[in-house]
């Protein structure tokens, strides 16, 4: 009885504690092992359609532990996690063996991104993917993006996530919302890519950027 009082006020303690920057991004030390685990659990559990309120509930855990073992942030017990398996249906070691699972790298070589189609294909963009990895919470999509001379103008980009945009060479007026920002070689700009955005003047041509588009996965 008392070994189960301590597990429940350590867990009771890991749950009101606070990882916390100006930010809001956690401060923790690598944590490898704890986001393994927490994404092998978090893919089991989307694999049998449970919510984290049915896994916690069977688990005989709150919410907020779960949530955040799932995130990797805390280091659950032994107990916990043959708790988490049991409600899964899964054996322990399966969880475990995440840690040793193969990570996502792409490759691609010089001139050889794969071009496709975009909203800005119409007026002379040219799309090359430079990559792509998987995972189960976000999409990274690195785009090298060339305009060339008969390329028109275009700033009615919207989409859901984050964007970074590295110019190569050429001059560009690029539009974020009511802003409008010169780039040249070297200059960067990282923005909220559900704003209207898009080159607004294009002063030297042909011109090359890096755009990397980050954003949430949609879930089932």
């Amino acid at each position: 009885m008392k070994r189960k009082s301590a597990e429940k006020s350590k867990e009771a303690a890991d749950e009101q504690s606070e990882y916390r920057t100006g930010s809001n991004a956690p401060i923790e030390p690598h944590r490898s092992l704890e986001r393994a685990l927490g994404a092998k659990i978090r893919f089991t559990r989307r694999e049998q359609d449970l919510s984290v309120l049915d896994l916690a509930g069977a688990a005989n855990i709150s919410a907020g532990m779960l949530s955040k073992i799932e995130n990797g942030q805390i280091s659950p017990s032994l107990s916990t996690l043959q708790s988490l398996a049991n409600a899964l249906t899964v054996p322990l070691s399966l969880l475990f063996a995440a840690s040793e699972e193969r990570r996502d790298c792409s490759f691609v070589r010089a001139k050889q991104g794969v071009v496709i189609e975009r909203r800005g294909t119409k007026v002379g963009h040219l799309y090359q993917l430079l990559g792509h990895v998987n995972s189960d919470d976000v999409v990274v999509e690195p785009y090298l993006i060339t305009l060339k001379e008969e390329a028109e103008t275009f700033t009615g980009f919207q989409h859901a996530g984050t964007e970074f945009i590295y110019m190569l060479t050429g001059e560009v007026v690029y539009r974020h919302g009511n802003k409008s920002y010169r780039l040249r070689p070297g200059d960067s700009i990282l923005f909220d890519s559900g704003a209207l955005h898009g080159p607004e003047i294009l002063v030297k041509r042909p011109m090359t950027y890096l755009s990397i588009i980050v954003y949430p996965r949609r879930q089932a």
